[in-house]
């Protein structure tokens, strides 16, 4: 279990909860885009052990009502299991974040009834999701296997794109739409450049155009929505 951050109080990763947030490193996508780069190998620097986040959350209990477990990706730490249950003896909900691609851990943290809402981002549509993921060989029908389960196992999810120019087109998100038919909610979120970020110089979309994004998949998921993005 390797701690590479830990966010103490946080009203805006776990949707309608106070929660606190702990992001595990190691990652198997390289997402260009992605804001979290210094978590992405091995040789991401631990920052706090398991026993001293359980030790806050302990103490805070009172006052929060869940955490959200991000990364990196935590489907990849062996110990993740272990940190979930520690969580829950605290009596707090647990949100996971995931690129989708272990569906065998999430089927099983799901099957046990240790995740309270799960949120799996959707890096582009099939036939582009290598490209976008930075992982040339990527398995698109684990990604399938991972969104049909959330789509049918009754937990609470969401599904979610960030938007960025360059990489991202209107057939992609007419594709993702058709993906993810029947699907409860589903945000698009647009690129922010940052200090953290993998392969700087990307850009985001116009308000407009991220709207024309999620009119093209309202057709096949029941709420679409803009995160972070000013009306």
């Amino acid at each position: 279990m390797k701690i590479c951050g830990f966010q103490k109080t946080t009203l805006l990763d776990y949707p309608g909860h106070v929660a606190a947030t702990i992001f595990l490193g190691l990652c198997n996508f390289r997402c260009p885009f992605c804001h979290n780069s210094e978590l992405l190998t091995e040789d991401a620097e631990e920052l706090f052990s398991a026993e001293e986040v359980l030790s806050v959350l302990r103490k805070r209990s009172s006052l929060l009502e869940g955490v959200c477990i991000t990364g990196g990706e935590p489907t990849l730490s062996p110990d993740l299991r272990d940190l979930i249950l520690e969580i829950r003896k605290l009596g707090l909900l647990v949100k996971l974040d995931t690129n989708g691609y272990r569906p065998d851990v999430i089927k099983t943290l799901c099957r046990d009834g240790l995740l309270d809402y799960i949120a799996m981002d959707i890096k582009s549509s099939p036939e582009n999701y290598g490209m976008v993921a930075g992982a040339p060989g990527v398995r698109t029908d684990i990604i399938s296997e991972s969104i049909s389960y959330l789509i049918s196992c009754g937990i609470p999810c969401e599904f979610r794109t960030t938007a960025v120019r360059g990489l991202h087109t209107e057939e992609d998100f007419s594709s993702i739409g058709r993906w993810l038919q029947g699907a409860d909610r589903y945000f698009i979120q647009n690129y922010v450049e940052s200090d953290q970020v993998l392969y700087p110089g990307f850009s985001g979309f116009s308000k407009e155009e991220l709207s024309g994004f999620a009119d093209l998949v309202r057709p096949y998921v029941k709420e679409v929505s803009l995160r972070g993005v000013d009306y």
